[in-house]
């Protein structure tokens, strides 16, 4: 096990940017863990890995690598299965937590199969679109739905649908950014995401937005969304609800770091929506915001996510 000295003296590539629709988020992130490491100390390569070829990390005599890239590319295990070909130690899930927690549908499918409460849906791939009978599967799934391509973040490409024409237009809009969708029953209570470090769930975030659902503009855009921390939950609430975050993380074999986001349905039951592996992480990111609750600054936050690359 390195000591924090001995990290200090490593050489840490920050990678972020990249090509994938999340791009603009990821540059944020990027700057934020770059920053944050260098306040404590540590030597910082920071690397907008658009048109970088992974190669030149061993040019750079690069030690390890502050994985800050978000969707497709950084977050799906493409370049985790990389940097373990090169023997370059890196942050966060391995190649298959990182696959199965940004592949929505496999990833409600293992909830389910591991016995954790999520939203009842459906798939569609592409090459039966057109065969799917979209009127039955609206009635199967409560007469609204919300529509989400199986593998993006940030919620882009989602939209609600509550009649046959609007989810034909849903479905085609998800089409555009994968193969596969994932229809998913209406969830109308309140939404919560647990940060995970390490072993230990951060307390709880409670998201308040005008907009219909949390969506891409609520995220980054709005100034009316409001984050609850802590979270308005009695103690025994948050405990289970921490304990459910920690379980779903487990189950799609993500580690060392993420978020896990959670609803509740109209009798307040919880359902698991997803396993984020690397999630935003500017100041005002929602893993930040839980550390901050938890007494760690955003430095320390970012070198305790470097702390467990090691293990």
């Amino acid at each position: 096990m390195l000591t924090t000295e001995q990290l200090k003296q490593e050489k840490i590539a920050v990678l972020f940017g990249g090509d994938s629709a999340e791009r603009d988020v990821s540059l944020n992130s990027g700057a934020a863990v770059v920053k944050g490491l260098e306040q404590f100390g540590y030597q910082v390569l920071a690397i907008d890995t658009q048109g970088f070829s992974l190669t030149d990390l061993h040019a750079l005599k690069v030690d390890r690598v502050f994985i800050a890239l978000h969707g497709r590319g950084g977050e799906d295990g493409c370049l985790q299965g990389a940097l373990e070909y090169m023997k370059i130690p890196y942050t966060g899930s391995g190649v298959l937590g990182s696959a199965l927690s940004m592949d929505k549908v496999r990833s409600k499918q293992l909830f389910k199969a591991s016995g954790i409460a999520t939203a009842a849906f459906y798939v569609i791939n592409r090459e039966d679109y057109q065969q799917a009978d979209l009127s039955s599967i609206l009635v199967q799934l409560g007469g609204k739905v919300m529509v989400k391509p199986a593998k993006e973040g940030s919620s882009i490409g989602m939209s609600i649908a509550s009649n046959s024409e609007q989810l034909k237009q849903s479905v085609a809009v998800a089409l555009k950014y994968d193969q596969q969708v994932l229809i998913e029953q209406w969830l109308s209570g309140a939404e919560y995401t647990v940060a995970i470090l390490g072993d230990d769930a951060l307390p709880a975030i409670r998201m308040e937005t005008p907009n219909e659902f949390y969506d891409y503009q609520a995220k980054y855009q709005s100034q009316t969304t409001l984050y609850h921390c802590p979270c308005g939950l009695s103690e025994e609430q948050e405990v289970r609800l921490q304990a459910l975050a920690l379980r779903a993380f487990k189950s799609t074999g993500a580690k060392g770091w993420g978020r896990v986001d959670v609803m509740q349905d109209e009798s307040g039951n919880w359902q698991v929506l997803e396993v984020n592996t690397v999630p935003g992480m500017t100041e005002s990111s929602l893993v930040p915001k839980a550390a901050k609750q938890a007494g760690l600054s955003f430095s320390a936050l970012t070198e305790r996510i470097l702390q467990l690359s090691v293990a």
